[in-house]
């Protein structure tokens, strides 16, 4: 539920199928498409280009917090949800999700589900009948030249630890408010 992804199982055999692309190498600026059903419209086709990635969605968004979305300003709308966010080469990758909008009808924004992230729930779903997350349990903001300049990091770089939760894994870790997060598993 808090992904918007679901694993089916069908009894059929040999069935169409859309090949999968690798949403975390799209490009921001890439031309992308849309296919749905809004307004019950069939099979209607929309263009645009991808506005931004790993986009997390405003407080007041009824949206899960544990998606990374993709932001387009493709038109989507009502009957749009569920279906595939191409890119030019016919590659699903992205799940339209939801659009965001103070009137209820498309306002320029859309979002869509990484097919990345939702390959990996199906596949967690698949093995496991559920999906585990990771926690760390922080708040982060970005790290501003004049605190890399503060304490000699050279340039801004990391993610600035705002806030640690009482009893996450980052408390049990020792990560403190304040401190300075510049590499993650080996990677910076």
């Amino acid at each position: 539920k808090r992904s918007d992804v679901a694993l089916v199982k069908v009894d059929a055999t040999n069935l169409p199928f859309l090949k999968l692309g690798d949403s975390n190498a799209t490009r921001v600026g890439e031309w992308v498409l849309a296919i749905g059903s809004p307004f019950g419209f069939a099979n209607s086709v929309t263009a645009g280009i991808l506005s931004a990635k790993s986009r997390d969605l405003p407080a007041d968004s009824t949206a899960s917090d544990a998606v990374p979305f993709l932001q387009t300003d493709v038109a989507v709308n009502p009957g749009n949800s569920g279906g595939p966010l191409f890119n030019l080469r016919g590659e699903v990758i992205g799940i339209n999700s939801q659009i965001f909008s103070r009137t209820g009808a498309y306002a320029g924004i859309s979002f869509a589900i990484p097919i990345d992230y939702a390959a990996n729930v199906i596949e967690q779903l698949r093995k496991n009948g559920k999906v585990t997350r990771g926690r760390i349990g922080v708040q982060i903001a970005e790290v501003t030249r004049d605190v890399a300049e503060s304490i000699g990091l050279g340039k801004p770089q990391g993610a600035l630890v705002r806030s640690v939760e009482s009893g996450s894994p980052a408390e049990k870790a020792g990560v403190e408010a304040g401190d300075i997060i510049t590499r993650f598993d080996g990677r910076a």
